[in-house]
């Protein structure tokens, strides 16, 4: 893996981290505003505690190239926190270096350091080289839940919309 430097999301990183949601959104072909996304993110600064966290990946000169969000929530069926890597992303030219394991591995430091007892994720059913990366770093593959989603506010949308 070359020289990656993983950081938490603070504002000063903002400018560089909008065209990496910006990509991760084109690729599952879904088009919030560049406001929302930040607005987002300033929420994640503001209270990364209860909200949750973004965290940066920058390689070694400098460049953002890769980023993963997550969320905290509970769980019912284990009555613990849980963390839900909702993002991982990582650009073209620093695919298949490690990074996305590196990600990976930074998100579950940071629920360890939460005492969280776990972190979820999910992909897209197509995309093939997100699962091996996912294989590959040892996560269990389920096949027992379906995802459904309700938009509930006018005007609102889904990802499969």
């Amino acid at each position: 893996m070359g020289a990656h430097e993983i950081g938490i999301v603070e504002e000063g990183d903002l400018e560089e981290l909008l065209p990496l949601m910006r990509a991760y959104c084109d690729f599952y072909e879904v088009g919030p505003s560049d406001a929302d996304l930040l607005a987002m993110s300033r929420v994640l600064i503001d209270d990364p505690e209860r909200q949750g966290l973004q965290l940066i990946a920058r390689d070694a000169d400098g460049e953002a190239v890769g980023f993963a969000t997550i969320f905290w929530t509970w769980s019912t069926l284990t009555a613990a926190r849980l963390g839900v890597m909702n993002d991982l992303f990582v650009s073209p030219e620093a695919r298949g270096t490690g990074l996305a394991d590196a990600l990976i591995e930074a998100c579950a430091g940071q629920c360890r350091r939460r005492g969280v007892e776990s972190l979820e994720w999910q992909t897209a059913s197509d995309n093939h080289r997100a699962q091996a990366v996912y294989d590959r770093v040892g996560g269990d593959r389920s096949d027992r839940w379906l995802d459904y989603s309700l938009a509930v506010s006018p005007g609102a949308t889904t990802p499969d919309s």
